[in-house]
């Protein structure tokens, strides 16, 4: 998947996430029902052990890839001090295949299943080139938190 420096999105925009907690650098893609992010796996990442980002930071990445979806409603205006809570609900199913290393540059794709008011299913997959390293469903709740 070839994205242009200029369609990509930076991903500040749509989370609350700030380092060291932030999982994914930028949004290729994103609509109501979809998103596709990318991440490069650094070696000062809080998840990697051993120059492999261990699953524990391959789920995170799958939450803020699918909070994305969810949380472009609340981060429509950039310059907002819009302050959100989010959190797993629920995961349904969970396959880990692989683990990346560090250097190597991820992408998560996520689709919306079905959502109610804050609270959505989501299913998605995170790869390393072509090679399929986790697919989980999963549900996330989200919602601003009034000052």
């Amino acid at each position: 998947m070839e994205i242009k420096e200029d369609q990509l999105i930076n991903i500040h925009n749509f989370l609350p996430h700030r380092e060291p907690m932030l999982m994914a650098d930028y949004i290729l893609e994103l609509t109501k029902e979809k998103v596709v992010t990318s991440f490069e796996i650094k070696e000062d990442n809080v998840f990697v052990h051993n120059n492999e980002f261990v699953e524990a930071g391959l789920i995170e990445n799958l939450a803020q890839t699918c909070s994305s979806i969810l949380g472009q409603s609340f981060f429509e205006n950039p310059e907002a001090d819009t302050k959100v809570i989010g959190f797993i609900t629920n995961i349904k199913k969970i396959e880990l295949f692989g683990l990346p290393k560090t250097g190597d540059k991820i992408i998560s794709k996520a689709s919306l299943i079905s959502q109610y008011e804050n609270i959505c299913n989501i299913f998605c997959e995170t790869f390393n080139d072509d090679e399929l390293l986790i697919r989980a469903e999963i549900n996330l709740f989200i919602q601003e938190v009034k000052s």
